[in-house]
This record gives C-alpha cells, structure tokens and sequence, in this order.
C-alpha cells in the first residue's frame, strides 16, 4: 500500500504535473512567476486548497453525490466546494501576510477559477482513487504546481537580469520558458 501511495505521490508530482504536462492552470503560473516570494505564496496557497478539495470533494462524490444519484452536480459542487475553500484561503492570507496579499493581487481569488484545482478533483474521481489516494495525488498535484512554480520563477528572475532583445521581454519569452520546462519535464515520463 505505501509504494503505491507514494508511486501516485511521484506521478503527480513529476509525470502528470498540471502546469507542465497538462497544461492547467497556466494563469497564475504564468501571472504569479515573476519574483520568487509571491511564486512561494501562491504555491503554497494552491497545495493546500487542492489538498482540501481533494478531500472534500472525494467526501462530497461518495456520501452525498452517488448515494443519492446526483453525479450531474458534481462540477458545480466542486466549483462550490473550491471557491469556499479559496475564500478561507484568502481570509487568512490577508490576516496573516498583508504584504504577499498585495503582491498576489487578483490572482489569489483566480484559485477558485484554477483548472488545475478542479482538475485534481475530478480526476481523483475518474482514476477511482479512494480517500487516501485522492489526498495523496491531490497534494502531489498541488506539490508539483508548487514545484513547476518556483522553478519558472527562478529561471525569470535570473531572464531579468540577461541580456534579452525587446521583443522577447516579458510574457514571449516566460512561454517558451515554460515549453522547455515541460519537454524537460517529458523525460520523467519514462520512470512509472
């Protein structure tokens, strides 16, 4: 049981890793990449409401949605669960570090809008991942966004500070950036 949690940990992580191979949530990847601090806050923000929703939602698909035959509500009742979940999220950011509350900006209350977070709970349910597994695979989801994150940010605050012609500044250059991220990311296809 626990190599296979931590094979799907591993796949979500690197193999399947939202941003880079299925191309999900590419607006605050792309938005939040600029400098390392708000890349950690965002990242941050993101695993924990995929870990939640995750959960919840895997809770919400097997106690109320198919017990009482109501599997056509489930993308709206994930989008409900994921927006409570971003707004207690951004309650407590904003509490706790008024200042990365400034510096995430729009893009914090765009979670509730992020693909890739909705993506995670239905595919928990597709694969037919059981509460263990949906919360693994949906922190791995949220760890790999994580990752992808702080590595585009990396690599942009270095592009910064390089020689770079005009007109590949800014959102040109952060798109093939990510294209080669995620051919690099390719060659962990080949470890599961």
């Amino acid at each position: 049981m626990t190599s296979a949690l931590i094979s799907i940990f591993i796949v979500a992580v690197f193999i399947e890793n939202f941003v880079l191979n299925k191309i999900l949530g590419l607006c605050p990847f792309i938005g939040v990449s600029n400098k390392l601090d708000s890349a950690v806050g965002m990242g941050t923000a993101v695993t924990f409401v995929m870990l939640m929703a995750g959960v919840t939602t895997w809770a919400i698909q097997a106690f109320i949605l198919v017990p009482f035959k109501l599997e056509y509500l489930q993308t709206i009742s994930f989008i409900l669960v994921i927006a409570a979940l971003v707004q207690f999220v951004e309650m407590v950011v904003k509490k706790t570090a008024p200042a990365l509350y400034q510096a995430l900006g729009v893009f914090l209350p765009l979670i509730t809008t992020n693909c890739a977070v909705l993506g995670v709970a239905l595919l928990n349910i597709k694969k037919g991942y059981g509460l263990v597994e949906s919360a693994v695979n949906s922190f791995g989801g949220g760890i790999g966004f994580f990752f992808a994150l702080i590595l585009m940010a990396g690599i942009r605050e270095r592009l910064d500070v390089s020689e770079i012609p005009t007109t590949m500044k800014g959102p040109p250059i952060a798109f093939i950036t990510a294209g080669l991220l995620a051919i690099a990311f390719m060659g962990f296809s080949g470890l599961v």
